[in-house]
């Protein structure tokens, strides 16, 4: 957002940078849906979090706008296995349950032992942004 709103170069360099990190990383599990923290000790028994991976989903369509090839297409293929991830009954709750949340399973701060495993409002907008722009993208 900070380079589309400004254009300045810099703001796309770390873009990029901060995109390959995380699409790279080797403890990114195989649906895309990452743990509450990317070095955690109990991996692969850390729980994931659905909003983290709406975060990522939502800004890595954005950056596969921007991006040059093949970081594009890159990135695209992960926000969208991370769209059909959060689509799935893993992680998506049956209409009507869950509070009316969308998303199962987001972690707000493990550490401090509040909002593990719980729908968290910015895990719904960021995954329906996220929608919205796959949309735009392949209409």
């Amino acid at each position: 957002m900070m380079y589309r709103e400004t254009r300045k170069p810099e703001y796309l360099t770390r873009a990029i940078k901060l995109a390959d990190f995380l699409v790279n990383h080797p403890n990114l599990p195989a649906d895309k849906v990452p743990y509450w923290d990317y070095q955690a000790a109990e991996i692969p028994h850390a729980p994931r979090d659905s909003s983290a991976a709406a975060i990522m989903a939502s800004a890595l369509l954005e950056l596969s706008t921007i991006a040059e090839a093949p970081k594009a297409a890159r990135y695209r293929e992960t926000a969208i296995q991370q769209l059909i991830s959060l689509s799935s009954p893993a992680y998506r709750a049956p209409v009507g349950e869950n509070g009316n949340f969308i998303l199962l399973h987001g972690v707000g701060h493990l550490p401090g032992n509040s909002e593990i495993d719980v729908p968290l409002n910015y895990g719904d907008y960021y995954f329906l942004e996220g929608l919205l722009r796959f949309r735009r993208l392949f209409q």
